[in-house]
């Protein structure tokens, strides 16, 4: 199914015979069937182009005998390879299948997940802050031990990410304890604030470490090279590894929560930073001093780098950026098979505010259907859109025709 970022999307229904379809779609002709042809879950027919394993490999290797005579015709062609058919089919599978679930099967799924995933949610958070305090300390060792700028650089990251754990477990603890009155949309948005305020506090760090390395190398050093301390090394290997750690085991847990992708994120930037602060704090040991303060400066302009990304991806959200295409093509399949009452799709609007969604449909119903008809129908489909587990808030509006401008402007004249 196709859908874009302005999410615009008509369906039109030419008799009572023809089901819904989409307007201008490559796609129309192979599901514009009758309902009475299809079954009730899959108005469209979609599951008639899920593949089976063996029909894939099949694909895959006729691809690749064909794609061997073609490029003997024309050797400039690009052709798609067996591999990527393959992976192709694998995903539209997904995508399909994913579709069709029921509400309750996404409720559930999520819900499931959760269960099964508490405990490791628990060890993710907790087990992340109680290393990140005593790695905090053995880097404030191994940085005041030898005086490595590289290693103050890697000190100075370690030690604002306990304070990157408080914030994001009191910004959980403030979102699950909200007051209607105050908060009447929720405190969901506490949570990115909180991430961009953190990452311009290790922004500002950071350019503090710039000017301390510059000045360090405008002064020159007294010798070619600095004292070598391997208790110090040892402390920041020590870090590194331990990192490494927490990085593998918030990989399976990134998707599933929000705070705990931060913390994926901010154990892979401690890698980098860390494994790059050993080395240069050892060249300025063994090869030439400068290398030192040279390295603190590309740490820090690093960090600077990614902490500056993770604000603006974070600004994006609260901005209001639109959902990813697969939620988008969701939320479009959800709404047009909602109910055969709906004629039309006339807009399907999905934008982040903060972690989480809100949706904005415009549905085409009968123009000589009763308010309480309408109105039940909308209202089903508005509980059924905000019962999916990235939807905070659902907005469904009734219309009788698409030929009119935009209800909502995007654009306001001031």
């Amino acid at each position: 199914m196709a859908a874009n970022n302005s999410t615009g999307i008509e369906l039109a229904s030419l008799d009572d015979t023809t089901t819904h379809r989409y307007v201008g779609s490559s796609l129309a002709d192979e599901y514009s069937l009758t309902r009475a042809e299809s079954n009730s879950n899959d108005p469209y027919a979609l599951s008639r182009a899920l593949k089976s394993p063996s029909e894939i490999n099949l694909i895959r290797s006729n691809a690749n005998g064909s794609n061997t005579s073609r490029k003997r015709k024309n050797p400039h062609a690009k052709l798609a390879n067996g591999k990527e058919l393959k992976e192709f089919y694998e995903a539209q599978n997904e995508k399909i299948k994913k579709l069709l679930k029921s509400i309750e099967e996404h409720r559930s799924e999520a819900r499931d997940t959760q269960e099964d995933t508490a405990l490791k949610y628990k060890i993710a958070i907790w087990g992340s802050f109680a290393a990140n305090v005593i790695l905090s300390g053995l880097q404030v060792f191994a940085a005041a031990r030898s005086s490595s700028l590289s290693l103050f650089a890697t000190m100075a990251d370690s030690i604002f990410d306990p304070m990157s754990n408080i914030i994001l477990m009191l910004s959980r603890r403030a979102i699950k304890k909200v007051d209607s009155k105050k908060f009447p949309s929720g405190k969901a948005r506490l949570e990115t604030a909180g991430n961009i305020t953190f990452s311009f506090v290790m922004s500002a760090v950071s350019l503090i470490l710039i000017v301390l390395s510059a000045r360090d190398i405008g002064s020159g050093g007294e010798g070619e090279t600095k004292a070598f301390y391997l208790e110090s090394v040892i402390s920041v290997s020590v870090a590194f590894a331990t990192k490494f750690g927490l990085f593998l085991y918030c990989w399976a847990l990134k998707d599933i929560y929000s705070d705990v992708y931060v913390l994926w994120r901010d154990h892979r930037n401690d890698l980098f930073v860390n494994g790059f602060g050993i080395l240069t704090s050892v060249g300025g040991s063994i090869l030439r001093w400068w290398i030192d303060p040279a390295g603190a400066i590309i740490i820090s302009v690093l960090i600077l780098g990614l902490w500056l990304r993770t604000a603006w991806q974070e600004f994006m959200l609260l901005v209001g950026k639109a959902a990813d295409l697969e939620t988008q093509q969701l939320i479009t399949y959800i709404s047009m098979t909602h109910s055969p009452e709906i004629q039309q799709l006339d807009t399907v609007r999905a934008y982040h505010s903060g972690p989480r969604l809100v949706v904005e449909v415009d549905v085409v119903m009968d123009p000589n259907c009763t308010l309480k008809h309408s109105h039940d129908i909308a209202e089903e489909l508005q509980m059924k859109l905000e019962s999916l587990p990235d939807v905070e808030r659902a907005y469904v509006h009734i219309d009788y025709e698409t030929t009119h401008s935009p209800e909502h402007f995007v654009k306001k004249e001031l």
